[in-house]
């Protein structure tokens, strides 16, 4: 005869057991930071960790997407999944967990770039393999990472200013004053910094580009109008806007139209955006968004690519940039929109 604590405790290990049933489910465990799980090389799979920042947009959750699709069961990986809500410690307690757990390899996509040495120099002197995600870190010692997997932010924004050079002078305005704000994203990212420098280094050649103002919005909605609704009450003259991804160019078209003011093709405020993603190609194609930089969320196949290069014992290159487009009204089709997945 049992007693009734003795069934409360079996009822509680059986529960507990179906849920980490559920959690390891089609080879993938999704794990809290202050977990401590270790995962057995079961199958021979390859056991990879990712730390995601978070999931402040569309792009991001697409990023996520690409990569949960490329370390799959049947591609031989054991997935551990981890957000780390935007947060640098959550992703470090994740990093930190994903060594203790003994993974084959590291992936994670930095909040910022500084701050990363110490737990780096761990996942090296417990040989774990670290391929960085999407942004890049500041670190001393660039042998505390293997390679890096994504765009090539200076670039993009480099092109975001080759594009308002073509325009002004396309529409006669290459000599006069041009008033421009910048919505920048969060502090200290890799895109942040990448796309502000690129822009800058064009918008050094034209002395009669004034940027009134450039603030950081977090690259979300709401921040992209709030801070847009406050360059509009200090500055009733801007003609540019710069936005350095799509989310806060949602916030920001918002923002102007609420004010009374049109925005892209024929508008009174010029939209530059960057992403592209299936909603800003539609506005895009529409003339709301003049054009959008993209910036490829796909980098699950790459990683994975990078992966077995270094499981065949092949040398790595140290960057991978993945492919990018630049989308305007004329290059922007309905099968381009159908197809676009985020």
């Amino acid at each position: 005869m049992f007693k009734k604590s003795d069934v409360i405790s079996r009822l509680i290990f059986v529960l507990f057991a179906a849920i980490l049933f559920l959690m390891v489910l089609g080879g993938r465990l999704f794990t809290n930071i202050e977990e401590d799980v270790y995962v057995s090389e079961e199958e021979n799979r390859i056991v990879v960790g990712v730390s995601q920042l978070g999931s402040e947009s569309g792009w991001r959750t697409a990023n996520t997407e690409s990569v949960q699709n490329a370390f799959t069961q049947e591609n031989g990986y054991f997935l551990i999944f981890n957000n780390a809500r935007q947060k640098q410690e959550n992703q470090i307690k994740a990093i930190r967990s994903f060594i203790s757990q003994r993974v084959d390899y590291i992936v994670f996509a930095p909040v910022v770039e500084t701050g990363w040495e110490t737990v780096l120099q761990e996942a090296k002197e417990a040989g774990i393999p670290v391929i960085l995600m999407d942004r890049k870190v500041d670190v001393t010692d660039k042998s505390l990472y293997v390679t890096c997997v994504g765009s090539d932010f200076v670039e993009e924004g480099q092109r975001a200013g080759r594009w308002l050079e073509k325009d002004l002078a396309r529409r006669g305005m290459d000599e006069r004053t041009v008033n421009i704000v910048i919505l920048k994203g969060t502090q200290g990212s890799s895109s942040q910094i990448g796309r502000t420098i690129g822009f800058s280094v064009v918008a050094a050649n034209h002395g009669n580009w004034n940027i009134l103002e450039q603030e950081y919005a977090d690259f979300t909605s709401a921040k992209g109008r709030e801070v847009m609704e406050v360059f509009l009450r200090k500055h009733p003259d801007i003609d540019v806007v710069i936005s350095q991804n799509d989310d806060m160019t949602f916030g920001a078209i918002e923002a102007i139209r609420d004010s009374g003011r049109t925005v892209g093709i024929g508008g009174d405020i010029t939209i530059i955006s960057f992403d592209a993603v299936n909603t800003a190609l539609k506005m895009v194609s529409r003339g709301d968004i003049n054009v959008d930089i993209e910036c490829n969320p796909n980098q699950g196949e790459y990683i994975s690519q990078v992966i077995e290069m270094l499981e065949d014992g092949q040398e790595v290159e140290s960057q991978y940039y993945v492919e990018e487009d630049v989308f305007t009204i004329e290059n922007v089709t309905r099968e381009l929109i159908e197809q676009r997945n985020y």
